[in-house]
């Protein structure tokens, strides 16, 4: 049955909206639009007003139930994008009070709506950093405190959905989610790039996976009608390039060629260090940390061969995404004339 998302007390079957945690942030506010395009009726609780959609939204914190039970009551499907993400939040205690903490309150609050369905997204951070491409089988190293919360989240979402076989769980873990408006280590390396200041560092032949925000949000979108049971998927676009090819694709969307000036990875991160240093006496952020060098020179690649066999299709190519971004973000810099921008774009 489709209503009115405006109200959704009144007419509509138990089922018919989805609850969107999170859904003021990058990810939640392109599902949303999707959603909205759809018909899909929705509410979206977050800390943060919608600004796209302030009619649907509640402000709720998914670490307190009490902001949760009326916003859950009467919906079919819940979708949690809310977490603690960033590489430089503090207090630490914040990520487990957010992704672990607040994974408990989601799944307590979902059995007492009777919910059947949670879509959650993870991370590709559950698998820490590793020589060779990694499947939704691990292997599990996260190295840092986002990772290891993550993975703790989904093992109290695994215990809910196996409470009832009838449950519908659906686990993503996307690799780095870059777009339009997202101010991640995407867009920092883009903007690096943009005004010339970028530098390389290392070689480059490290492979990177990169999500797209419009394939990401059309996948969560896509896995709406998934079955019950508990299923799990690695989200990335691809075809992966490494370091230095996407460093070019970049700079060629800028109309420029090569891939810029080279330092040493060593050298790199001192200088890393030391403005953790910095940040940690004067309680700013800086765009360069150790661990972003550590990150930028690591192989992070993943194998996301299970969503071919749900049928889905990404609606962007890898490269179309960087465009869209760049001419978004650096309009003035873009390679690509308006024209070609509208007949190549979605």
């Amino acid at each position: 049955m489709i209503c009115n998302g405006s109200n959704l007390d009144g007419d509509c079957e138990p089922s018919a909206h989805v609850v969107l945690l999170g859904g003021s942030g990058f990810i939640g506010g392109r599902l949303a639009s999707l959603l909205a395009k759809q018909q899909i009726p929705f509410r979206i609780g977050d800390l943060r007003k919608s600004s796209e959609f302030p009619d649907r939204w509640s402000e709720c914190d998914v670490r307190m139930r009490d902001t949760l039970s009326d916003l859950v009551r009467g919906a079919g499907t819940i979708i949690n994008l809310a977490a603690a993400h960033r590489d430089d939040v503090r207090p630490v205690s914040l990520y487990h009070e957010t992704n672990v903490h607040g994974a408990s309150e989601v799944c307590a609050a979902a059995r007492s709506a009777g919910i059947q369905r949670i879509i959650f997204t993870s991370s590709v951070a559950v698998y820490g950093f590793h020589d060779a491409p990694v499947d939704e089988n691990g292997p599990f190293a996260p190295f840092n405190e986002y990772g290891k919360t993550k993975l703790e989240a989904e093992a109290i979402y695994r215990a809910w959905g196996a409470e009832d076989p009838s449950r519908s769980l659906i686990i993503v873990r996307p690799a780095v989610v870059f777009g339009e408006g997202n101010r991640g280590n995407v867009y920092n390396l883009l903007r690096q790039i943009a005004s010339g200041r970028f530098l390389m560092v290392g070689g480059g032949e490290n492979v990177k996976s990169m999500a797209y925000v419009g394939n990401m949000a059309a996948f969560l979108m896509h896995v709406l009608a998934m079955p019950a049971g508990t299923h799990v998927f690695n989200y990335a676009d691809g075809p992966d390039m490494n370091t230095a090819a996407l460093v070019r694709q970049i700079r060629h969307s800028l109309n420029r060629s090569g891939s810029g000036l080279r330092i040493p990875k060593r050298l790199a991160l001192a200088g890393g260090h030391v403005l953790d240093v910095m940040a940690r006496i004067s309680g700013r952020s800086f765009p360069i940390s150790a661990i972003r060098v550590h990150k930028f020179c690591e192989s992070t690649q993943f194998l996301a061969n299970r969503i071919e066999a749900t049928g889905f299709f990404r609606p962007y190519s890898l490269a179309e995404g960087l465009d869209r971004t760049i001419r978004f973000e650096f309009p003035a810099k873009s390679a690509i004339a308006p024209q070609a921008a509208a007949a190549h774009g979605r």
